[in-house]
């Protein structure tokens, strides 16, 4: 327990006087150092966690849950319906898919057709939602639904016609040559996500086979989850259905990705959190100097019968009060920013005409931030901790202080 001596003596010594000018910008320093440390930590940790997050949602969003893959066999939903799919899932649809070159005027480029049957194309997410714009019930022959990134590398609007290349050809008298197509744009997608609106379009299903020389064999089974984001056991489920298919989930098909996420988090938390070591240092000079400065005041304590535990914890308290102010200011500031860093983003790019966190790299067109209360307990904890560690040694140095020789000179 802390006495009330001790707590008069610890927030006495916290008032610096004028003759401590040069401790008081120290502790200074050092509860600034911590603080920013702190909200640094909170603020890289909040746009990571939100990266990842919004990352997923628009990854999920887009393309399937869990994809099955036939060797052989044609699947058919009609017999799943007995099966445990019917629990994990909201929709199953067939889908398939092929490579292309898409042909607009002297601009040709690289994309990938995703085929879906007319009812089933209008039951994606991305198509019910609310920036989607077109016909959603429109899916049939010859009529493609683009990307509104590539509609704007293109320079195409709804109902104009494109021309696209098929990757398989059709024999002629001349030789093999690549099948050609003019589809018609009847509605423009958004993702979130540049790379797939500028690399994605969709037609019918049955108009991608025969434009790609695919049978009903080779067509894959989309399975949407009720809840994709425990993916590991659901995989696991479907794979006990289909044990002679390749079975792979949004996971899997974005696993390098996540896992540089993942790696790029933890080695940010461990350097930014040199920041908080190098300020707690700090404190272990500016109690030194304070033990130093306070010599005089220590020695008349012990005379007067102080323990040597009560001078352990009153400095020991110096440097855990000043640490645990700067975590606590550190949080709030860090917590402020994390709530308004897309603004400041903006405010920057605008002032200063640059641009931060630009789409084409990152995926996203806004910076996200996602506060965690457990990275922020961590955080705290860590922060604590260094404190409490490094204000360990000035409070033991100040115990062993000989009252005797402290008063000789005075």
């Amino acid at each position: 327990m802390i006495s009330t001596l001790e707590k008069e003596i610890t927030f006495r010594f916290l008032k610096a006087r004028k003759k401590d000018g040069f401790l008081n910008i120290i502790s200074i320093f050092s509860f600034i150092g911590i603080s920013l440390g702190v909200a640094v930590l909170i603020i890289v940790m909040s746009v990571m966690n939100g990266f990842r997050s919004e990352l997923i949602n628009k990854i999920v969003g887009f393309n399937a849950h869990i994809t099955v893959q036939p060797y052989e066999k044609e699947i058919v939903i009609d017999d799943l319906n007995k099966t445990n799919l019917n629990l994990i899932s909201n929709d199953l649809i067939l889908s398939n898919s092929g490579e292309a070159v898409i042909i607009q005027k002297d601009i040709s480029k690289g994309i990938v057709l995703r085929g879906y049957s007319k009812n089933d194309f209008s039951k994606l997410k991305i198509i019910r939602d609310e920036t989607f714009i077109g016909q959603r019930n429109n899916l049939v022959k010859n009529y493609i639904s683009i990307g509104k990134e590539l509609s704007f590398t293109l320079g195409l609007k709804i109902g104009d016609d494109v021309t696209i290349m098929s990757s398989t050809g059709v024999e002629t008298i001349i030789g093999n040559l690549p099948k050609k197509k003019t589809f018609t744009v009847f509605s423009l997608f958004e993702s979130g996500l540049a790379d797939f609106d500028n690399n994605i379009a969709f037609i019918n299903l049955d108009t991608l086979d025969e434009f790609f020389n695919l049978s009903k064999n080779e067509r894959n089974l989309e399975i949407y989850l009720k809840n994709p984001q425990k993916i590991e056991n659901q995989k696991f489920i479907v794979q006990q259905i289909f044990p002679n298919e390749f079975v792979f989930s949004w996971a899997d098909t974005n696993s390098s990705l996540f896992s540089a996420l993942k790696v790029e988090r933890n080695v940010m938390f461990i350097i930014l959190s040199l920041i908080i070591i190098v300020a707690a240092f700090n404190i272990i000079s500016g109690l030194t100097i304070l033990v130093k400065n306070k010599t005089r005041d220590i020695a008349i304590l012990k005379s007067i019968g102080v323990l040597n535990k009560s001078i352990v914890k009153i400095f020991f308290l110096v440097g855990v009060i000043i640490g645990t102010s700067a975590t606590i200011f550190g949080i709030l500031l860090g917590v402020i920013f994390s709530m308004y860093v897309e603004n400041l983003r903006q405010f920057l790019s605008n002032v200063f005409d640059i641009s931060l966190f630009p789409e084409e790299i990152y995926f996203l067109s806004t910076m996200p931030s996602e506060i965690n209360l457990s990275s922020i307990f961590i955080i705290s904890l860590c922060s604590i901790l260094i404190t409490i560690i490094v204000s360990i040694f000035p409070a033991l140095k100040a115990a062993k202080l000989d009252p005797v020789q402290a008063l000789k000179y005075e």
